[in-house]
């Protein structure tokens, strides 16, 4: 059969045509398939950075986990004493600025004040009245629109002094590591929907001296990955982790301990979302089977590689607060007491009130701080 040239080039463009058509069909399927809706995979092995400081760590021998670490009895564990062998004004914060850990891009401040910061304070029902009170008297009465109180029951007297600013959790009031976390969880939760820069997490028996962490935090960028705090161990924890199959992995991580307090900047707890907002904190806190705090730490240093940038200015009650020097308690960030279990292990600053007066000495550091205030001894004798 004879084609003429223009039936042939007539014939080979259709061909063509139903060869391309051929191809466009064989794509997809040559594709491979997408998952839909998986969230961010952790990173469980995270490198084992050098502490950032200010300070090098203090190391102590034969520092141990808490036994109670696991159930969250308390998870500041094995505290570090402050550094031995120093003469007592060495020890000082510098006037100038060098509190601050080394951190990229932090070499210029960035306006900030009072109010955009969101300080968490943890509490449980039955302290409300031998803990809280001490609180509303002396430091939350110059912070209290930035000051917010996680409970776990309703307290109407406590929710009007408060100005509103008093949230119940709804968690067990027992000192679990689930209830313990069920209340991180609210916090992480209430700070995201605030907008606010910075978030600090203190105790009810911690005292927190706003004009230090205003300046502390100045000197840092709110949009970067910060997280301050005070390690209670002189070495990273290390975790069983669970994964999806019946074995776990071990994984290492530096963590602030919850009972001095820490900061997390907004940039770093956006982030932090997946791993701890809307309940994922809880479920996090199961696959490692850790408290609160240790929780924190390994979401940020062990999942998101952003190291501890580890502070001494934080203090908890299980440190021996007596040898902090007296020329530096006012520098500091936050203080502590010891409790029932050990009264005496206060900071040693003197004033108008006796030990008797003020066994925490909050009332002291206070009127030392704003002497003004109208229920400090000199103002009542005037």
């Amino acid at each position: 059969m004879h084609l003429s040239p223009v039936g042939l080039s007539k014939h080979c463009f259709l061909v063509s045509l139903a060869l391309c058509a051929l191809l466009l069909l064989l794509i997809p399927t040559l594709q491979a398939p997408q998952r839909q809706g998986e969230p961010p995979q952790p990173r469980p092995h995270a490198r084992l950075a050098k502490p950032r400081s200010g300070h090098e760590p203090h190391r102590t021998h034969n520092a141990t986990v808490h036994q109670s670490a696991g159930n969250g009895k308390d998870s500041d564990v094995n505290q570090l004493p402050l550094p031995r062998g120093r003469r007592q004004g060495s020890w000082r914060v510098p006037k100038r600025d060098s509190t601050r850990a080394s951190f990229p891009g932090s070499q210029s401040r960035e306006p900030l004040e009072q109010k955009d910061i969101f300080i968490a304070v943890k509490t449980t029902r039955k302290y409300h009245i031998s803990r809280l009170q001490l609180l509303f008297q002396t430091w939350v009465s110059k912070a209290k629109e930035q000051t917010f109180i996680f409970t776990d029951g309703e307290d109407k007297e406590l929710k009007q002094k408060s100005g509103g600013n008093i949230i119940n959790t709804n968690c067990s009031a027992s000192h679990t590591r689930q209830a313990l976390c069920c209340k991180m969880s609210v916090e992480y939760d209430k700070f995201i929907e605030s907008q606010k820069k910075w978030f600090c997490h203190v105790d009810d028996d911690n005292y927190v001296i706003l004009p230090s962490l205003l300046r502390l935090l100045s000197s840092y960028s709110h949009t970067q990955d910060v997280y301050l705090g005070r390690p209670s161990l002189d070495h990273p924890i290390e975790a069983a982790e669970r994964v999806k199959s019946d074995g776990s992995m071990s994984v290492k991580f530096w963590f602030a301990t919850g009972g001095a307090g820490f900061c997390i900047s907004r940039g770093l707890a956006l982030k932090m979302s997946p791993w701890a907002s809307l309940g994922n904190f809880i479920t996090t806190a199961e696959k490692i089977r850790l408290p609160d705090d240790c929780t924190v730490g390994y979401i940020i240093e062990a999942l998101l590689e952003v190291p501890l940038m580890h502070t001494w200015l934080f203090h908890s009650h299980l440190e021996n607060l007596q040898r902090l020097p007296t020329a530096d308690i006012l520098r500091q960030v936050t203080l502590s007491y010891g409790g029932v279990e050990n009264r005496r292990n206060v900071v040693s600053i003197g004033g108008d009130f006796s030990l008797t007066e003020d066994p925490s000495r909050f009332k002291t550091v206070h009127c030392l701080l704003y002497p003004e205030t109208h229920w400090c001894p000199r103002n009542i004798r005037n």
